[in-house]
Formats: structure tokens, sequence, C-alpha cells
């Protein structure tokens, strides 16, 4: 692995949101809760959403892993504020096709997210940046099921 990539995969923005992580923390109460891990690795990920009318009005996470999940997941949480789920969901789907390699739109209102896209140069590296917005997925799949869902 060359240095010029490390520094590209490990920009400041990135280790910002990792040292200093926006929407840390749990809502109490919240309208949609849910638990991810990567096993590959050992990242987790707890989210809490709180949404009213479809528009997520707060979101939280706390877990443990590395800067590239924990960034993500702070840059994500700031993303999808004050959006309807259906716009987050699409969010998500731009990102995956961003780590993936793929044509993308990424739009203003998706903050920091593209700091991110040199993850994709290091494929064992892009479950670590999509794993928070997996759990985005997979909770609004199932929140008209259950409140909250269980690890995969």
């Amino acid at each position: 692995m060359n240095f010029n990539n490390l520094d590209q995969l490990y920009r400041s923005v990135i280790m910002d949101h990792y040292k200093n992580p926006r929407n840390k923390g749990v809502i109490e109460d919240g309208t949609m809760t849910v638990d991810m891990n990567n096993p590959t690795c050992g990242d987790r990920i707890h989210l809490t959403f709180d949404i009213v009318d479809g528009i997520v009005h707060d979101a939280k996470f706390e877990g443990e892993g590395c800067s590239i999940s924990m960034s993500s997941a702070s840059m994500m949480t700031e993303a999808i504020k004050g959006h309807s789920l259906k716009e987050a969901m699409q969010m998500s789907q731009e990102f995956t096709k961003m780590m993936l390699g793929e044509d993308y739109t990424i739009t203003e209102d998706m903050g920091d997210i593209e700091a991110l896209q040199g993850v994709s140069q290091f494929p064992a590296r892009i479950k670590c940046a999509t794993l928070a917005w997996k759990a985005l997925e997979k909770g609004t799949v199932e929140k008209e099921g259950k409140g909250t869902t269980e690890d995969e």
C-alpha cells in the first residue's frame, strides 16, 4: 500500500469525525433502534433515531470500531437529519455506489461523506465504511414490523 493512498484514506476530515464524533450517544425512547456488527473486523454499531411522520428528526450512534466505521457513522447521522427515510435510503444507495467505485451522486446536504471515497480502493475496508449505512437500511426495512432489530 503506498503512502499517497494512506494519505487519501485517512484525510483530516475522517480523523476529525473519529476524534470528535458528531451525534454520539443514545436517543432515549427513540422510534427506531438498530444494532449491527461486522464480524470480519469486530466493528459494531448501535443506532437510535427519532423519526416523526417519516422524517429523521434526530440520529445518534454508539459503537466500537476503526476510524473508518466510526467516522462514517458520524457523517451519516449528520447527513440524514431533517430528511425523510426515503431520502436517507437514497443517500445510502449513493454512498454504496461510491464505495463500489460505481457512478454516484453525492449532494451537498450529505456533508463530509465524500471524504470516504478513498476507501473504495481498499476492498477489505468497504464493510467498515458501509456498516452504519447498512444498519440504517436494515432498520428502515424492519421499522414497520418491529421497533428494535437484533445483530446480524
